[in-house]
């Protein structure tokens, strides 16, 4: 949890990033390429045909812009690496700007959460001893007691539930979670060894590659 809450905050900040700088900046350069197509190029065009392609060219040299060479027109490629901007930037839109920065919201909305989960499970510990497992919540649940063990998520979520009864009738479930703890295998080991009631998990038939449907093991 710890990870994805770091994971969420890194990429919150970059949909910031982009928001705030990356995606602006590119738009800016998209929106001088246009003028560089729209307005430039065809002022060289007519500046040519009216005979007027020298002061044309010292005037764009007063303002840094590209003059072309032999008479030719400037190219945007040539700007463009003048100036290291990318030769076809994307006009990005209002709506794609503002997407940006829900996007980091979201992120930093699911960092506080997975926070808040972190800090609440902080010094929680699940431990198996020789006759017995105890929960993170503090409660020891005896091997013996358990009668049903489903392991079906355990392979794909780290997930195995235990059925357990209390007095003798009460019957409650207990979760062993490997992903929140580690080790946690090693505690449904101790478990499967020591108890005598039903298996619940997907077995393979021989000779097929498929998983038949959940059966009971006593």
């Amino acid at each position: 949890m710890g990870m994805l809450a770091g994971l969420l905050l890194v990429f919150g900040l970059v949909f910031l990033y982009d928001g705030v700088w990356g995606y602006p900046k590119v738009l800016a350069m998209a929106k001088k390429k246009e003028w560089f197509t729209t307005e430039f190029l065809p002022s060289f065009d007519t500046a040519k045909k009216e005979g007027r392609l020298e002061l044309w060219i010292a005037d764009a040299k007063a303002k840094g812009l590209p003059t072309g060479t032999e008479g030719e027109p400037p190219r945007w490629v040539s700007f463009a690496a003048q100036n290291g901007w990318d030769e076809d930037p994307k006009l990005y839109s209002d709506r794609e700007i503002a997407e940006q920065f829900w996007f980091a919201y979201g992120c930093f909305a699911g960092a506080v959460i997975a926070g808040i989960v972190v800090l609440r499970n902080r010094g929680k510990v699940l431990r198996g001893e020789a006759d017995h497992w105890v929960t993170p919540e503090g409660l020891q649940i005896p091997y013996a007691q358990v009668f049903r063990v489903d392991k079906r998520k355990w392979e794909h979520k780290g997930l195995a539930y235990a059925w357990y009864r209390t007095n003798g009738t009460v019957e409650k479930r207990a979760v062993i979670d490997d992903l929140k703890f580690g080790g946690a295998d090693k505690i449904l080991e101790r478990l499967l060894s020591r108890f005598s009631g039903d298996l619940i998990e997907k077995i393979s038939e021989p000779g097929s590659g498929e998983s038949s449907p959940e059966e009971l093991q006593p």
